[in-house]
């Protein structure tokens, strides 16, 4: 048996989309939604076979009106869910209405702290000993939402940039996966 539809938003490379894809989830994603026409994930998407839906926020009049057409295709799918991978705009009053407590983010540091973008960078020029990875619910803030899980991980002494991206990026593709799973698995049982 499958379980619920649900939606994939992405603006890059894809791999934490590609990582959900991959994982033996009880679910099936029924869209990608992404915002960058030439974003590298849209081939991942067609190479998995998965439906795909890219649309320039500039070629709407206003936020509400370009949420409105990506609620509009989640609702034709019967979406239930709406997992954000690297998906680099904040979500408004249309989604979160339609998906409260139902929209999940994934980011690169240990919220509160370095939300935003470039996170990593900004915890390596800070030399923090302690960095890592959040799951949170989404809400109109950038990275302000109720934390799900969470996963550190210690900056070594002769850490590199590229070093830390890389074990923070091995760190998502564990993590949200996992989360996922628990969140369909206890979906009867969460408030909304």
């Amino acid at each position: 048996m499958v379980g619920p539809n649900i939606a994939v938003f992405a603006s890059g490379t894809g791999s934490n989309f590609e990582v959900i894809a991959e994982a033996d989830l009880d679910c099936r994603i029924a869209l990608l939604v992404c915002d960058k026409p030439q974003a590298p994930v849209i081939q991942k998407a067609y190479k998995l076979g998965i439906e795909t839906l890219v649309l320039d926020p500039k070629q709407f009049l206003t936020k509400a009106a370009y949420e409105e057409k990506i609620l509009f295709e989640l609702k034709e799918r019967q979406v239930s869910w709406v997992f954000l991978a690297g998906y680099m705009r904040l979500i408004g009053g249309t989604l979160l209405h339609a998906y409260p407590k139902r929209i999940i983010n994934i980011h690169p540091s240990l919220l509160p702290d370095f939300p935003g973008k470039d996170s990593i960078k900004q915890a390596f020029d800070k030399k923090v000993n302690t960095t890592g990875v959040t799951v949170h619910y989404v809400d109109q803030g950038m990275d302000t939402g109720p934390v799900i899980a969470q996963r550190s991980l210690e900056v070594n002494p002769d850490e590199t940039l590229e070093s830390l991206t890389i074990r923070i990026h091995e760190i998502e593709h564990a993590l949200y996966p996992e989360v996922i799973r628990m969140l369909l698995e206890h979906e009867d049982r969460l408030e909304v």
